[in-house]
């Protein structure tokens, strides 16, 4: 039995803290996951959900650049922790993860929370997610199934440009195996490259919302979205300004959810 008065945790809220690579493991062409050491007897310290901030000094710029990522590794995860990154064109961060050796470092700080998610506070969750927005998504995911006193219903619509585009696949398609009761998980992408595709084709739409998700009218739900801008206004609604939740919007506010049954990540 772990005895988990001798777990530390590596996050402090008041600095940034320096985190050495171990190793770089592709997931597909521009995605991959990248594993960060910690002290053996340590622990990130990420509460469900949250997320760490990134520093780095990119440039000749002397001003860091900071940026939001949430951890794809278990909450209780010990001596490492792992970041699944997407690569982006112009995304000056993840540009810079992506150069990264192994034994170079990452500055982090945290633990943000995002929705403070409580056992047994909700009786389903639905999850609509885009791309690298999968991850607080994955994170809540994960957390949900590993506790036997949690019975929440979840399902997730995880939409992609294609099918070589759904990071985290063999673990999502893991999960849903192994709770087929709890968990129900479908996935759509923009166009199907092959007659095999037995997911749904196209984008997020209400006609989805309505036959996966949730109902509005229903006691104890909550539906999370995290995405790319444009999937985030049309689904929910943007965010506010300083990232706050803003209004309930898109094809949420049509379907009639209200401010409490909706988490923008």
């Amino acid at each position: 039995m772990i005895n988990n008065e001798s777990v530390s945790k590596a996050l402090d809220s008041k600095w940034f803290v320096g985190c050495k690579l171990l190793e770089k493991t592709p997931v597909n062409h521009d995605t991959a996951r990248f594993r960060f050491a910690l002290e053996p007897d340590q622990e990130l310290g990420l509460d469900i959900t949250s997320c760490i901030l990134v520093k780095a000094k990119i440039g000749s710029s002397f001003i860091p650049t900071m940026r939001p990522y949430t951890p794809v590794s278990p909450q209780d995860a010990r001596g490492y922790f792992d970041l699944v990154i997407k690569h982006y064109p112009n995304g000056k961060m993840s540009g810079h993860i992506h150069s990264l050796a192994p034994g170079d470092i990452l500055e982090i700080n945290g633990p943000m929370t995002k929705y403070p998610y409580k056992t047994g506070a909700l009786k389903e969750v639905g999850l609509i997610a885009g791309g690298s927005g999968i991850t607080p998504m994955f994170q809540l995911i994960q957390h949900v199934l590993e506790d036997p006193n949690d019975d929440t219903k979840l399902t997730l619509i995880f939409a992609n440009k294609s099918e070589d585009d759904i990071i985290l696949r063999s673990q999502l398609d893991s999960l849903a195996n192994n709770h087929p009761e709890q968990f129900k998980l479908h996935y759509i992408i923009d166009k199907a490259s092959s007659n095999d595709w037995k997911g749904d084709t196209g984008y997020v739409t209400k006609e989805l919302v309505q036959k996966y998700m949730p109902a509005a009218g229903t006691e104890g739900i909550l539906v999370g979205v995290c995405g790319p801008p444009p999937m985030m206004d049309k689904v929910s609604g943007s965010k506010g300004l300083g990232f706050k939740q803003g209004k309930v919007g898109g094809i949420l506010k049509e379907l009639g959810y209200n401010s409490q049954q909706v988490f923008k990540f």
